[in-house]
């Protein structure tokens, strides 16, 4: 594309600079032509004033002499005989300077009484007929040499020929320069093309060049994002299934536990354990794959109460083999959000299959539901022994890589699963101390998509009034490992 570029605009150049040059090289030469007779017609006038005085040989051959092609030879006057009756015979016809043109030629113009121009040897010769005091016409001649009729031509044509050669070279530059300009986006384009295509998902092309080219690189680069963007959900689901394995895993490992002591529970308790190590081992592939995706598709909503109840109901029911207590409030009436059933279902597990994998048996837990008007607040707690550094376990994936205490075991999935939900509808994710005593996490889901005033976020911290059973809870005591929600 880029050499067929060139050859175009080499050839329509060239086409154009011969257009213009040669027609103007022809007007030079009849320019520098021109330019000499008439300095041939002015040199032949010099001498008519003497024509008309005098016809005398001596008086003529001095006033031809005292002229500039006189005195290089180059000009001569042809009187003809005297016509007159009674004339001397030695007043016949006067041939003063150097003849070049034929005496045929010189004859035509005195009889036809017009300026003409006859080539000569060396070059051409002006005619130019001039009356007599006597009425006869007399002729100078002006001898015009081949290098005066031609003087400049050359140096003309040669200035042309250098323009045209500087137009041709410049056009083609400049065509090269375009055409890489032209060419360059493209292969970018196509290679990134290529590249994308063997997998590595990180290619992008600088958007420049062209409008057109410009268009196909946005275009481009937005698909790969999509393509990017469409991979990482895929992993997301993955992990986010994998995660929700967690729940009827914690239920296996609870009931494997109160099986007592003998070869049947030991195994059972060691299958468990190693399922609960393969859906760790799925949910980390899967997450260290691809970062974190641009939020969660929420579908057309659901019920917040009516969710928070159908799982607590199945929670109530480990939690009274363990000997936990659990409060529930806030669910009394219809709270319609923004989010997809199966979203908040499992943002709500992961929170609660927090509490029961991460705090000892028998710590209380409550969910507490508040609606303030442009969002609702789904309130976590425990009585457990809390977490020591919040903004690290709100880190994505941080309770599974940095080592902290309550880190074993963890992916870091679940807090991950309940932020997205939450800020999906514009709202956010806090964890905090909680009036048990332990940790609380505080989901706020927005109910328009939009981020609640800052103002009127404090008050999210917590809401309502503490139960004489949580101030009870308060001073419970716990043991075991560091909360990791």
């Amino acid at each position: 594309m880029r050499w067929a570029l060139v050859k175009v605009c080499l050839a329509v150049t060239a086409m154009v600079v011969i257009a213009f040059a040669v027609p103007l090289g022809l007007v030079i030469r009849e320019m520098a032509s021109d330019r000499a007779f008439s300095d041939a017609e002015r040199q032949a006038g010099t001498i008519a004033p003497t024509l008309s005085i005098t016809t005398d040989r001596e008086e003529l051959t001095r006033a031809v002499l005292s002229t500039e092609p006189g005195d290089r030879g180059h000009l001569a006057v042809h009187v003809p005989a005297p016509a007159k009756a009674g004339a001397e015979a030695e007043d016949g016809p006067l041939d003063i300077g150097t003849r070049r043109a034929a005496p045929k030629d010189v004859e035509t113009v005195r009889k036809a009484g017009r300026a003409s121009i006859t080539e000569v040897t060396g070059g051409f010769a002006l005619l130019q007929p001039t009356a007599l005091s006597t009425g006869e016409i007399a002729v100078v001649e002006v001898f015009v040499p081949e290098g005066e009729v031609s003087n400049g031509v050359a140096t003309a044509w040669l200035m042309l020929a250098g323009v045209g050669v500087a137009l041709i070279v410049g056009s083609v530059a400049v065509a090269d320069r375009l055409g890489v300009r032209m060419v360059q986006p493209a292969q970018r384009l196509a290679g990134a093309a290529q590249d994308l295509g063997e997998g590595r998902l990180g290619t992008r092309v600088p958007e420049e060049g062209p409008t057109e080219l410009r268009s196909a690189a946005v275009a481009f680069n937005s698909m790969a994002d999509q393509v990017v963007q469409l991979l990482a959900n895929e992993r997301e689901l993955a992990a986010d299934l994998s995660h929700r394995l967690r729940t009827p895993l914690t239920v296996l490992r609870l009931n494997a536990a109160s099986l007592g002591e003998g070869p049947a529970a030991e195994q059972t308790r060691a299958a468990v354990q190693q399922l609960e190590h393969e859906v760790d081992a799925i949910i980390r592939t899967a997450r260290e794959q691809r970062p974190q995706t641009q939020g969660v598709q929420t579908g057309a909503g659901c019920d917040a109460s009516e969710v928070i109840r159908e799982r607590m109901g199945f929670w109530s029911a480990l939690a009274e083999d363990e000997g936990r207590e659990v409060r529930l409030a806030g669910v009394d009436r219809t709270v319609r959000i923004p989010v997809a059933r199966p979203e908040l279902a499992a943002a709500l597990d992961a929170l609660l299959g927090n509490v029961f994998r991460h705090t000892p048996e028998g710590t209380a837990f409550a969910v507490d539901v508040h609606h303030s008007g442009d969002a609702v607040i789904v309130l976590v707690s425990d009585a457990g022994p809390g977490i020591d550094d919040p903004k690290a376990a709100l880190a994505r994936g941080a309770s599974g890589r940095d080592g902290a205490a309550g880190s074993v075991g963890s992916t870091g999935l679940g807090l991950d699963i309940v932020r997205r939900v939450a800020e999906s509808t514009g709202g956010d994710l806090r964890i905090g101390r909680s009036v048990l005593g332990g940790t609380e996490v505080r989901i706020w889901i927005g109910l328009h998509g939009s981020r609640p005033e800052r103002g009127r976020r404090g008050h999210g911290r917590r809401v309502g009034r503490r139960t004489g059973w949580q101030r009870r809870k308060e001073s419970r005591t716990a043991t075991g490992p560091g909360a990791q929600h």
